[in-house]
């Protein structure tokens, strides 16, 4: 099996309001903040793959 290049990007984001975070620690920052009603509840996590390239071989009719 030939193996592709892949780039991995973990994207956190607050579930009720959508909001991207930097990082998981970002996040958890804003859960600290007693100026917010963020809670770990709201955590939500995303991992976008992209693959660089794909080749597709056979025939179709």
């Amino acid at each position: 099996m030939k193996t592709l290049p892949a780039k991995a990007k973990e994207i956190v984001k607050h579930k009720r309001t959508g909001k991207i975070y930097a990082s998981k620690a970002a996040f958890d920052a804003d859960v600290a903040d007693p100026a917010t009603d963020t809670t770990a509840k709201d955590f939500r996590q995303d991992l976008e793959i992209t693959v660089a390239s794909l080749e597709v071989f056979g025939k179709t009719n």
